[in-house]
C-alpha cells in the first residue's frame, strides 16, 4: 500500500525533469553549434518549433499539476505558465549563449506573429467544439427562464463592468472602445467548471443545473452578439469615425442580423450539409471537413468586420443538430487538447506583471463588480423566474465563472489596440479570481433543500427510459456490446462516453439515444422521437440472441468439450477434444 501512494510521485519527477532538461538542451545545443550570436532568432521557423515545444510542455505540466493537486481547472494552470515564461518574465531574460526564449514583439501583440496566429486557430477551434456542445433542443425548451436569467446576468454585468471604467477614468464615455470590451469581458460566461460540479454532485438535471446550462447557452449568444458590437465600434473609432447612436444602432443591427441569418441559414442546412459530408464513409475526412467549414465561416466573419470565433460559433452550433456532433468532437479531441493549452498560455503571455501594478485596486474592484453583477443579475432573474433564494444564489454562483470566454473576448480587444496591456491584465486578474472561486462558493450552496419557492411536477421530460434488469453483471455486459453492435448495424453513430459507467450515445439523423449500464441493468434512454425505433431495435437484437442460445444448446460437441476441459484440468494433459 504504502509503495502505491508514493507509485504518483515518480511521473511528478519526471515531468519536473523534462521541464529543466527543456531550458537546458537548447543552450546546450547552441553552444556546440557556435550560433552564439543568433540565438534562436536566426531561422523563424525553427523559433516557432522551439516556442510551441516549450510552450506545449510547461503548460501541460503546469495544467496537469493545478488539475492534480490544486484541485482546480487545468486553464488555470495553464495561463499561470503563460505569464511565468512571457516576455514580461521569464521569457525576457537573457538566457546564455541563447538569449531571450520570448522576447518582446513589435507591435500591439507582445509575442511573434506566428506563435499569436496558432493561437488564434486555437481560438477558433474551441468556439467550434464549444457550439458543437450546445443542445439547442434543451435551450429552446428552457428558453423562457435560461433567457431571463442570461438577460439578467448580461445586463447588469456590462452596465457595472463598463460603468466602473468610467467612473475610475480609464474611459471617456460609455461608448469609449475600453469601456465596452471592459463590458463585454464581464459579460462572459463559462460554465464548463460549473457543469462539472453539477455532474459530481447529481445535480446536472435539477432545475439549477439545467436553468444554468440553458442560461449559458443564451448568455453565449448575446456576448458573442455584443462582441460583434463592440468590435465594430472599434474599427469605426480606430478609422477616425466619430461615435452616434445611430452607428451603434447600425453597427448593432449588422451584427445581429449576420448572426441570426447565418445562424438560420446553418440550422436549416445543417442537415443536408451533414448528408453530403457522410458520402465520403471515413470518420476522419467528415471531421476535418467540418473543421474546414468552421474555418471559412470564422473567416468569413472577420471579412465583414465581425470577429472569427462569432462564424466558428455558428459552425458548431449549426452541426450540433446533426448525428455526426459525436463523431466530430471524438475525431477533433486530440487535436483539441494540443491547441487550446497553447491559447490559453499565450493569453498569459499577454500579460504584463509590470504594468499590473498600478491596476491592482482597479484589478481587485472589477473582480468585485464581476461578482456581485452575475450573483445580482443572475440571481435577480432567477427570483422572477419561481427559485427562492437558495434557488437564486446557485444561478447566480453558477454563472458566475468567465473562463475560456472571457480570456478571448480580452485577446480580441488588446489585438485590436482597444484595450491597453495593463487594462487587459486586470482582465485576466478578474478572469482568474472568478473561475478560483466559483467552485468551493458553488459547491457549498448546493447544501440544503429545493431551490424552487413552489415543488414542481418533476414528470416533465420528454423522453422515456426502458429499463432492462438481468441475472448478472456479465451478461449485462455481453448484451450491452451486442446492442451497441446492432445499432451500428443499423448505421447509428455510436460513441462511448467519457464516464466512469459505460455509457453509449447513439445517433441517427433526428434520432438520439443513450444506452447506460447500471450493474445487471441497461438503461435506454430516448430523446424526443424515436422511442418506438428504439424499442425496435432493442427487441430485434435480444431475439438474435435468444436464437443464438438455443442454437449453443443443441451443440452435441459441447459437453464432449466440457468432459475434456475438466479431464485436462485434473491430469495435466495437452491432449484436445476431438469434436
Amino acid at each position: 500500500m504504502k509503495a502505491y501512494r508514493h507509485q504518483p510521485k515518480r511521473p511528478l519527477r519526471l515531468l519536473l525533469l523534462g521541464c529543466g532538461a527543456l531550458f537546458l538542451f537548447p543552450s546546450a545545443a547552441l553552444a556546440f553549434s557556435g550560433a552564439h550570436d543568433t540565438g534562436f532568432g536566426a531561422d523563424p521557423i525553427v523559433k516557432l518549433m522551439i516556442d510551441l515545444a516549450i510552450i506545449l510542455i510547461v503548460a501541460n505540466v503546469a495544467g496537469f499539476l493545478c488539475r492534480r493537486f490544486l484541485r482546480l481547472p487545468s486553464v488555470i494552470g495553464e495561463v499561470t505558465a503563460g505569464i511565468l515564461i512571457g516576455p514580461y518574465a521569464l521569457g525576457a531574460f537573457a538566457w546564455p549563449w541563447i538569449g531571450p526564449l520570448f522576447p518582446l514583439a513589435e507591435g500591439l501583440i507582445p509575442v511573434s506573429t506566428e506563435l499569436y496566429g496558432i493561437a488564434i486557430l486555437a481560438s477558433v477551434l474551441l468556439l467550434f467544439m464549444s457550439g458543437l456542445e450546445t443542445d439547442v433542443a434543451m435551450f429552446i425548451r428552457y428558453s423562457i427562464k435560461g433567457s431571463i436569467v442570461g438577460v439578467g446576468g448580461i445586463l447588469f454585468s456590462f452596465i457595472f463592468g463598463a460603468g466602473l471604467a468610467v467612473w475610475f477614468g480609464l474611459a471617456t464615455s460609455w461608448a469609449d472602445p475600453i469601456a465596452l470590451f471592459l463590458g463585454a469581458i464581464s459579460t462572459a460566461t463559462s460554465v464548463g467548471i460549473t457543469a462539472r460540479i453539477l455532474s459530481e454532485r447529481k445535480r446536472m438535471d435539477s432545475p439549477e443545473g439545467v436553468t444554468i446550462l440553458s442560461a449559458a447557452v443564451f448568455d453565449d449568444v448575446l456576448c458573442i452578439i455584443i462582441l460583434a458590437i463592440v468590435t465594430g465600434l472599434t474599427k469605426l473609432e480606430q478609422a477616425g469615425g466619430t461615435f452616434s447612436w445611430l452607428q451603434i444602432v447600425a453597427i448593432a443591427g449588422k451584427g445581429i442580423a449576420f448572426w441570426l441569418i447565418l445562424t438560420l441559414i446553418g440550422l436549416l442546412s445543417a442537415r443536408r450539409i451533414a448528408r453530403f459530408v457522410k458520402t465520403v464513409k471515413n470518420p476522419g475526412t467528415i471531421a476535418y471537413i467540418s473543421l474546414g467549414l468552421a474555418l471559412f465561416l470564422a473567416g468569413l466573419s472577420e471579412m465583414l468586420g465581425l470577429a472569427m470565433i462569432i462564424g466558428a460559433y455558428i459552425a458548431g452550433l449549426a452541426l450540433a443538430q446533426t448525428d455526426l456532433v459525436d463523431l466530430i468532437q471524438d475525431k477533433l479531441h486530440n487535436v483539441y487538447h494540443v491547441l487550446v493549452p497553447i491559447f490559453f498560455c499565450v493569453m498569459g503571455m499577454m500579460v504584463d506583471l509590470a504594468a499590473m501594478r498600478g491596476m491592482l485596486i482597479f484589478g481587485g474592484v472589477y473582480t468585485l463588480v464581476a461578482i456581485g453583477s452575475k450573483v445580482l443579475g443572475c440571481g435577480a432573474a432567477g427570483w422572477i423566474s419561481g427559485f427562492n433564494l437558495r434557488g437564486s444564489l446557485r444561478i447566480g454562483l453558477g454563472m458566475l465563472p468567465r473562463g475560456e470566454v472571457a480570456l478571448i473576448v480580452a485577446g480580441i480587444g488588446l489585438a485590436t489596440g482597444a484595450i491597453p496591456p495593463d487594462i487587459f491584465g486586470a482582465a485576466i486578474m478578474m478572469t482568474l479570481l472568478t473561475t478560483l472561486m466559483a467552485p468551493p462558493l458553488l459547491h457549498r450552496s448546493l447544501h440544503g433543500g429545493a431551490g424552487l419557492r413552489r415543488v414542481v411536477d418533476p414528470q416533465e421530460s420528454e423522453g422515456a427510459t426502458l429499463t432492462l434488469a438481468f441475472p448478472t453483471a456479465d451478461v449485462t455486459e455481453f448484451l450491452l456490446h451486442h446492442l451497441v453492435r446492432a445499432f451500428r448495424n443499423e448505421e447509428f453513430f455510436v460513441f462511448r462516453l467519457p464516464v466512469d459507467v459505460p455509457t453509449y450515445r447513439i445517433r441517427k439523423d433526428q434520432l438520439a439515444f443513450t444506452l447506460t449500464q447500471n450493474e445487471n441493468a441497461l438503461d435506454l434512454s430516448v430523446a424526443g422521437p424515436g422511442g418506438e425505433v428504439a424499442r425496435y431495435i432493442l427487441l430485434e437484437a435480444l431475439l438474435s440472441l435468444q436464437d443464438l442460445f438455443e442454437a449453443s444448446r443443441q451443440f452435441e460437441g459441447l459437453e464432449s468439450m466440457r468432459r475434456h476441459v475438466i479431464h485436462d484440468a485434473i491430469t495435466g494433459g495437452s491432449k484436445s477434444a476431438d469434436v
